[in-house]
């Protein structure tokens, strides 16, 4: 599956009313941990099939920031249910983000 774009208009559809568990990338095109990051969320979105992968740029939707209180980027968190149920901050390895993922998800 591939990354999907998440705005105001889909995020209802797409995040909060998901069958699946949801990992979001809230990142900026300015922030350079944010590009050395979106590879690996892409890598991820391409490998599991069990999860939804979303990305947030928070310059465009700077209303679903806020929600997520996210104070700096890039932003990863982990959503169940329509709840968030981890979030992490940072630019982290790949198996740093599988694991966040896979302890708030099974």
């Amino acid at each position: 599956m591939s990354t999907l774009t998440i705005t105001r208009e889909n995020f209802e559809s797409e995040v909060m009313q998901s069958d699946k568990p949801v990992l979001l990338d809230f990142w900026a095109a300015w922030c350079g941990p944010c590009r050395m990051v979106s590879p690996i969320i892409d890598e991820i979105a391409s490998e599991r099939q069990d999860i939804k992968v979303g990305k947030i740029n928070v310059d465009e939707e700077p209303e679903l920031a806020s929600n997520f209180n996210v104070q700096g980027i890039p932003h990863i968190a982990v959503m169940r249910n329509g709840k968030v149920s981890a979030h992490t901050v940072g630019a982290h390895p790949k198996q740093d983000i599988l694991k966040l993922l896979d302890q708030n998800t099974l």
